[in-house]
């Protein structure tokens, strides 16, 4: 009786430690897909893909500006009566305060309420202080990740 017991003890651990195992490869193999849909775009298409995001994620009027003389914004938009002027970066590495700077100047240039920085990235210490004190939305890679696991 203690035998069966004590096997039953150890084929439990085995099916827990499998469910962990298949739970962490799903967790790995979908967080991948993400990464993979940005490697392969440029600036340009990372932009479109931003707006397109927005558009799903309830936003209204999303347009996206000129490549060159934009001041350093990307897409303009509307979200409950709020607008918006959204700097997009599609980076290799953590986005810095030039980033915060250019939103900054762009929302004040298209008069909009509301600025903000939308990356595949995270952002540097010193952009992060910067965007709290010159009241600049913080949009990174993990943020844009759940509006995309939203659909």
């Amino acid at each position: 009786m203690m035998e069966i017991v004590s096997l039953f003890k150890i084929v439990a651990i085995i099916i827990l430690i499998l469910i962990f195992a298949a739970i962490t490869v799903w967790f790995f193999l979908r967080r991948r897909r993400y990464t993979d849909a940005f490697e392969d775009m440029d600036g340009h298409e990372f932009e479109y893909f931003c707006a397109d995001l927005l558009e799903r994620r309830g936003f209204v009027e999303v347009e996206v500006t000129r490549g060159s003389g934009d001041y350093g914004i990307d897409i303009l938009a509307e979200k409950d009566g709020v607008t918006y002027a959204v700097q997009c970066k599609r980076y290799t590495a953590p986005v810095g305060v030039k980033a915060i700077q250019e939103a900054y100047a762009g929302r004040d240039y298209y008069d909009r309420m509301v600025g903000a920085v939308m990356t595949n990235q995270y952002f540097t210490a010193p952009a992060v202080e910067a965007a709290k004190k010159l009241k600049i939305l913080l949009w990174d890679g993990g943020y844009v990740e759940s509006m995309m696991e939203e659909d």
